[in-house]
């Protein structure tokens, strides 16, 4: 991936929307990183809304990509590993910082960052929200989903997003060179090294459908492997709860 440029805006809908239209207007500006300091529009895996509030990350990663979905869709997990490296440099805290699956970032097991892929064409953008210096309240969030916190609750450090940025765009680059070159298992036994309750009880959702069982691992394609009583079940997407 070439060396990806960057703007930064007072405001924006939605940094993907906002990636989306520029790939349209001026697509030799690709790969492109996008960072507002406020949303009005921002939201999260499946539409649901994502509270932006000013201090927080928005910011997207607007590139060109190809290949079949589940190949592109490996992406969150580079950008999950990108994440906790721009965390553990920032803060000097790796104990602190897990992956959860499919796409958050958790910090003292609270939802710290968020990752949204989204497509067009060869168009990908990668949305990542980062509770900086604010977390919506418990009551904003589904119930018996992790509850947010923030950085600056937590380790009591005030990060701005350009500084985020700054940590965040060259731990991506490298993470994304090391899946064009290896593919997925360049990556696999690092996130699973730092994943959220492997080898223990968790339920994952899907549509109606909720499964419990053990977390038993992440396979070649990114897939949840899911140790139920009646044996393994690869899940290639679904809401997880602990």
């Amino acid at each position: 991936m070439a060396q990806a440029g960057r703007v930064l805006l007072a405001s924006v809908d939605s940094t993907n929307a906002e990636g989306f239209r520029r790939a349209a207007t001026a697509p030799g500006d690709l790969p492109l990183w996008i960072v507002a300091r406020e949303q009005t529009a921002g939201r999260g895996r499946r539409a649901r809304p994502w509270a932006s509030p000013p201090g927080n990350f928005y910011g997207s990663l607007a590139m060109r990509v190809d290949g079949p979905a589940a190949q592109i869709a490996l992406r969150s997990f580079a950008a999950a590993l990108a994440l906790r490296d721009a965390f553990v440099a920032l803060t000097g805290l790796p104990q602190v910082f897990a992956l959860k699956w499919p796409n958050d970032v958790l910090l003292n097991e609270g939802k710290v960052a968020g990752i949204l892929l989204e497509s067009s064409g060869p168009v990908l953008c990668i949305g990542i929200g980062v509770n900086l210096i604010g977390a919506p309240p418990l009551s904003a969030v589904e119930p018996g989903a992790v509850p947010p916190v923030s950085i600056l609750q937590e380790t009591g450090l005030r990060i701005t997003p350009e500084a985020f940025l700054d940590a965040l765009a060259p731990a991506f680059a490298a993470r994304e060179a090391a899946l064009a070159a290896g593919g997925f298992a360049a990556l696999r036994d690092d996130w699973l090294s730092n994943a959220a309750r492997l080898g223990q009880p968790i339920r994952a959702r899907t549509g109606n459908e909720t499964r419990e069982g053990t977390f038993e691992t992440v396979d070649a394609e990114g897939n949840l492997i899911l140790r139920m009583a009646s044996g393994p079940v690869a899940i290639p997407a679904a809401d997880v709860f602990f």
